[in-house]
C-alpha cells in the first residue's frame, strides 16, 4: 500500500482510540508502551484472522479482550478494514503502534511518564 495511504488509514484508527480507548492513560510509560505492543499486536492478529490468545494467564486475556473490543470497533467504523489485505492490515497497524509510542510516550510532555523511580 502507498504510505500516504497507509498513513490516512492509520490516522482514522488512532483519532478513534484517542477518543474512545482509556487504556491509553495509563499512568506510566512503560506501561503505555507494553499495551500498545500488546493490544494492537493482538488487534492486527484478529483483524488478520489469526489466534491471538498466547496463554489463559489473566494480563494476556486482558490485552486479547482489549484487542477484540478495539477489533469489533474498527470493523464497524471502518469498513473499508474488509476489503484491506492483511500485508496491508499489517502496515497499518505497525504504524499505528508507532505514532501511538511517539504521541503517548516519547512525546508527551508529562514528565512522570518517564521517571525512573515510578
Amino acid at each position: 500500500m502507498e504510505e500516504n495511504v497507509a498513513k490516512e488509514k492509520m490516522s482514522q484508527l488512532e483519532w478513534y482510540i484517542t477518543k474512545h480507548c482509556l487504556w491509553q492513560y495509563n499512568s506510566r510509560g512503560w506501561d503505555r508502551l507494553i499495551q500498545n505492543e500488546r493490544i494492537l499486536t493482538k488487534t492486527k492478529q484478529i483483524l488478520n484472522g489469526e489466534n491471538a490468545k498466547e496463554d489463559d494467564s489473566t494480563s494476556d486475556r486482558y490485552y486479547w479482550s482489549e484487542a477484540m473490543s478495539l477489533s469489533r470497533a474498527f470493523k464497524k467504523y471502518f469498513p473499508w478494514l474488509e476489503e484491506t489485505s492483511k500485508e496491508d492490515i499489517a502496515q497499518i497497524l505497525n504504524l499505528l503502534k508507532e505514532r501511538m509510542d511517539h504521541t503517548m510516550v516519547h512525546a508527551s510532555l508529562n514528565k512522570e511518564l518517564t521517571k525512573q523511580q515510578y
